[in-house]
């Protein structure tokens, strides 16, 4: 079955593109929803005018949206679950429960179905991504640790290297500082003598 989009569907199109789709799919939920229309020579005339008038509307939105991006985008969110020894968890942290994490935490409104997760079943560093609009779709990290248990949050790439650099500079003052001394005592062994 072929269909005119009308609205962007994720995953599928923009609007004003020609999708050929399952006629389940198109008959079942994109006619019925109001995102597709059948691509018949009538609706076929009307393309440029949808794609106008949808790159309108997602151009106000991304705009509309890009700050709450800028927010969302390097979220750090942090969740204690009980879990066995081999760090596998009873049970799951959840969509609903990221989604709730992220409105308390910056007071938006962002629903359950607009997180993308694999399901998080496993201690450890994990990462969603939030589907705000067809173009923005900001990537939050999310912690799990072990309840009665510290977060232990990994430590950053600039500073692990500051760490080895300063461990370098120590390494080479001992070094200076033992052939200084070798050196000192060399020195004075022949004038005992």
């Amino acid at each position: 079955m072929k269909v005119l989009l009308i609205k962007d569907v994720y995953k599928l199109g923009h609007a004003g593109d020609i999708k050929k789709v399952a006629d389940g799919y198109g008959r079942n939920f994109l006619l019925t929803q109001g995102l597709a229309v059948l691509a018949t020579p009538g609706a076929l005339t009307t393309v440029e005018k949808i794609r106008a008038k949808a790159a309108v509307s997602r151009a106000a939105m991304n705009q509309e949206m890009g700050g709450l991006a800028g927010l969302v985008e390097g979220v750090e969110l942090s969740f204690t679950s009980k879990a066995g020894e081999t760090g596998k968890l009873y049970g799951s942290v959840t969509t609903q429960m990221i989604a709730d994490a992220l409105n308390e935490k910056l007071g938006s409104k962002i629903e359950r179905h607009q997180v993308e997760v694999e399901p998080i079943r496993m201690l450890g560093e994990h990462h969603a991504t939030i589907r705000l609009t067809i173009d923005l779709n900001p990537k939050v990290k999310v912690f799990v640790t072990r309840e009665g248990e510290v977060a232990v949050k990994p430590v950053k790439a600039s500073v692990k290297e500051e760490v080895k650099t300063e461990e370098a500079v120590v390494e080479e003052v001992v070094t200076e500082t033992v052939t200084e001394t070798v050196e000192e005592t060399q020195a004075e062994e022949p004038k005992a003598e």
